[in-house]
């Protein structure tokens, strides 16, 4: 399994006023949407293309076009604020979601929803999520596109944790993890460290 760690001037401070405490619910989701544009870019360069030719006002040119659109699957809550980067660059994507809550206790998710398509016929999926904590959620996505059929599966997450990747590694499912930044270590309930917090309540301002 590749880990791609964007390295680039704009990814850096997006990255720096999305782990700020004082950033607002605005600026939090605009700067996750900022910041996922770039990530995305660097998770999907390697798009195959098909080769057209188009007229220009002067011309024709040897031109190209995107010949496979991948399916985004946000894991909500969180990942929602990533889904419009996706498909601003991919606007003809399919979109499936997965819900996944945590319990508080023993940290574990719970799925309560999930739109996968059955047979997704060895598509490319690419999960988004903000942050790869314990990678429970994440792992139970990967299993449940794998069973569906999907080809190449990629994450891409602003924030991982050395746990988290390595819980998705051991899964054997994932192709490939695209992120920002790799943090030191999780918490005593969970959490990335030193983090951003919960990109959920961070979004949308509800606890």
């Amino acid at each position: 399994m590749e880990v791609l760690v964007v390295e680039h001037p704009v990814v850096a401070e997006r990255l720096t006023n999305i782990r700020r405490a004082t950033t607002s619910n605005a600026l939090f989701r605009q700067n996750l949407h900022e910041i996922s544009i770039f990530l995305i870019y660097e998770a999907l360069c390697d798009s195959q293309l098909d080769q057209i030719v188009v007229d220009t006002p002067l011309g024709q040119s040897d031109s190209f076009t995107v010949a496979t659109q991948p399916m985004f699957v946000p894991i909500l809550r969180a990942g929602l604020g990533m889904l419009d980067a996706g498909l601003l660059m991919f606007p003809d994507a399919t979109v499936g979601f997965i819900g996944a809550k945590r319990d508080e206790e023993t940290l574990l998710p719970e799925i309560y929803l999930n739109t996968i398509p059955n047979d997704l016929d060895g598509s490319r999926v690419v999960l988004l999520d903000p942050a790869l904590a314990t990678g429970g959620s994440v792992k139970q996505a990967l299993e449940l596109v794998a069973e569906s059929g999907a080809g190449e599966i990629i994450i891409v997450t602003v924030l991982c944790s050395p746990e988290g990747i390595g819980a998705v590694k051991q899964s054997g499912l994932a192709a490939k993890v695209v992120t920002a930044a790799i943090d030191t270590n999780l918490n005593d309930v969970g959490f990335i460290y030193p983090g951003l917090g919960d990109a959920g309540d961070r979004q949308f301002g509800v606890d």
